[in-house]
């Protein structure tokens, strides 16, 4: 099966560049995964798709402020992005320009609060920068951080909490998980009120999700590794609600990767983390979900290749050619599709 197999054809201005000013005002397709049959609606309409005794399944991963606008000593700027913890106050980095951050240069943040100098640069041009600061780390990163918005967002984002889902807590991810976006704390409680379970998974996002996928034919494509999560109360959860029948409903594909990753041999959960490299394209057999909640993904993405993995490429690119005349707002700030 080759990329090309998953393009279409998105027209620029379909790309949300800012989010709505309600999250849950977007606008939701609905795919019927056995026959491709789309119907339109409002994702506060989710609702109405959801029946008591389901189970949603969320990535509570919270968006790390990685993005530092810094200067070096002789004023030039220098932009640096957070990839990964080291410890010890050691980060690897993808830096801008690169190649005026050599081993031993220094970075400044602020006003000079944040310091940071090269220590290693990696074969893939990757730094590890040590920092040097007082006091907690995860708080001068919230004064002196910018969210790491994909690259096809131009516009500046005016509330960085816009860019985090109201049940995000655990700090690690350098992107999004952007299917939970459109739910609002009211609606998660209306959905809790007619009987749906709700259950928290931890995928922190690699910047490598935005990669795109260079080989020609899809099986020589290697996924970038993630760390994700599963507590015992979830697992708990999980199989509580597979043994009473009810559907395992993921809010994105960070959940539906995560679930696929951790799910064990019999189809049950228990309490478990791992790094996991998973890639999902059509032939894969689910194991763990029966629903996916999710956006609208660039074209030849591994995300389009997971979602027509479950519903099928013909029906996925046919709902995407209906979502594109019908002028859905693409990707991250976009609208979003409910699979069942």
């Amino acid at each position: 099966m080759r990329t090309s197999d998953f393009y279409y054809d998105l027209p620029e201005e379909l790309i949300a560049q800012t989010p709505l000013e309600k999250r849950d005002s977007s606008r939701l397709m609905m795919l019927d995964r056995n026959n491709g049959r789309v119907e339109h609606k409002h994702f506060y309409d989710i609702l109405d798709a959801l029946m008591p005794g389901d189970c949603l399944v969320m990535n509570d991963s919270r968006v790390l402020p990685a993005r530092l606008l810094g200067h070096r000593s002789t004023g030039g700027a220098i932009e640096v992005l957070l990839l990964r913890d080291l410890g010890d106050k050691k980060w690897e980095c993808l830096c801008r320009p690169g190649k005026k951050m050599q081993v031993g240069n220094e970075v400044f943040f602020g006003s000079g609060e944040l310091r940071g100098t090269v220590a290693e640069v990696k074969e893939d041009g990757n730094r590890v920068i040590e920092f040097d600061y007082n006091g907690i780390f995860l708080e001068v990163l919230e004064r002196l951080g910018k969210m790491p918005l994909p690259p096809y967002i131009k516009a500046e984002l005016e509330d960085q909490e816009r860019y985090q889902t109201v049940y995000s807590r655990e700090v690690g991810s350098a992107a999004a998980p952007t299917a939970g976006l459109h739910f609002t704390k009211d609606l998660l409680e209306k959905i809790r009120a007619k009987g749906v379970k709700t259950a928290f998974i931890t995928l922190h996002v690699g910047l490598g999700t935005f990669r795109p996928v260079k080989a020609d034919e899809i099986t020589e494509h290697h996924m970038h590794s993630e760390l994700c999560m599963m507590s015992g109360e979830t697992a708990e959860v999980l199989n509580a609600t597979k043994l009473n029948g009810g559907r395992i409903i993921c809010v994105g594909t960070t959940s539906c990767r995560t679930l696929e990753s951790l799910v064990n041999e019999d189809g049950s959960f228990s309490e478990k983390s791992k790094w996991t490299d998973i890639f999902i394209y059509p032939g894969y057999q689910f194991k763990a979900m029966q629903g996916l909640i999710t956006n609208f993904h660039l074209p030849e993405s591994t995300l389009v290749m997971l979602v027509s993995a479950f519903a099928g490429r013909e029906n996925v690119l046919s709902a995407y050619q209906e979502a594109v005349k019908e002028k859905y707002r693409f990707f991250s700030f976009g609208d979003a599709m409910c699979i069942l």
